[in-house]
């Protein structure tokens, strides 16, 4: 493989989407950096990988993204090893059944689905920006269209739906990447939301309630594959056909319209300079 293959990082590539993901770009002959929360699971997925495709350039990292201060310790780490970055897919996702708080008092859910996709973004960027043209994908849910934005409770403490608010928070993370392709203009760096369908995954095993588990398997034949809902990502971070293309949303390869209020300006500048003041960040950047 050629020192000039495009770098690729991908959350959540052990399983899923993210690992259908990895094996297509690493096809593509791509560096695929897979970022995992546990390393027993990532090291099978990628053997898996490097069989399929014969790729050796797979690296695997270690980031819960949960973890503010992990995703703040792995980012320097990556940026130290790695001279640039061609493509950040910020696909981790989870939903839990029941509230949970993180040792840094965020609610779990958030942590991972927005909070933790903003911050990566935002310790990423300056290596993002060393390798221009960079892209970077958000891959968010059809399930945003059911959520309605609420700023007032981030944190669900006056009542927690585990669906709604992963509704809630990939609602966010679509509002976060249409603000932040605005801010990014004439930066080299793009910034599109993929919507990867009613797809076969894991995203349920999260759930610790038997009935949630239930529901999960009985909708499964409904579901499309993961290689299928992999495509899009696959398609945004290979394609010469959305060079320079920003503050989009895809799905099945092609532009797509998000909820009207995922559309809404001012909500957008609102949240964004709201989640840098939880985050601790200058909402300048």
């Amino acid at each position: 493989m050629v020192e000039t293959a495009k770098v690729v990082l991908i959350t959540g590539a052990n399983s899923g989407i993210g690992k259908q993901t990895v094996i297509g770009l690493a096809r593509l002959n791509m560096r695929v950096v897979m970022v995992v929360r546990n390393m027993e699971r990532g090291e099978r997925a990628k053997s898996e990988v490097t069989e399929k495709t014969g790729n050796k350039f797979v690296d695997l990292r270690c980031c819960d993204l949960s973890s503010m201060s992990m995703i703040r310790k792995f980012s320097k780490e990556f940026s130290h090893d790695y001279p640039r970055l061609d493509v950040l897919i910020n696909n981790a996702g989870a939903v839990f059944n029941k509230r949970s708080i993180t040792p840094e008092s965020n609610e779990r859910t958030l942590a991972v689905d927005y909070l933790g996709p903003f911050l990566l973004t935002h310790e990423l960027l300056p290596v993002l920006k060393r390798g221009t043209p960079a892209r970077i994908i958000n891959i968010s849910s059809g399930l945003h269209k059911n959520a309605i934005l609420n700023m007032e409770d981030l944190h669900s403490e006056k009542s927690y739906n585990g669906m709604k608010v992963y509704s809630h928070a990939k609602l966010m993370l679509m509002m976060f990447t249409y603000e932040l392709a605005r801010r990014l203009k004439g930066t080299g760096v793009t910034a599109n939301a993929a919507l990867p369908g009613f797809v076969a995954t894991n995203l349920g095993t999260n759930s610790d309630s038997l009935l949630s588990n239930i529901m999960f398997k009985m909708v499964r034949p409904m579901q499309t594959s993961a290689e299928k809902g992999a495509a899009t990502s696959i398609y945004l971070a290979s394609s010469s056909d959305v060079e320079g293309k920003t503050g989009l949303c895809y799905e099945r390869g092609r532009e797509v319209n998000s909820s009207p209020q995922s559309y809404d300006l001012e909500n957008q500048t609102k949240l964004w300079i709201k989640t840098n003041n939880l985050l601790g960040l200058n909402p300048e950047w």
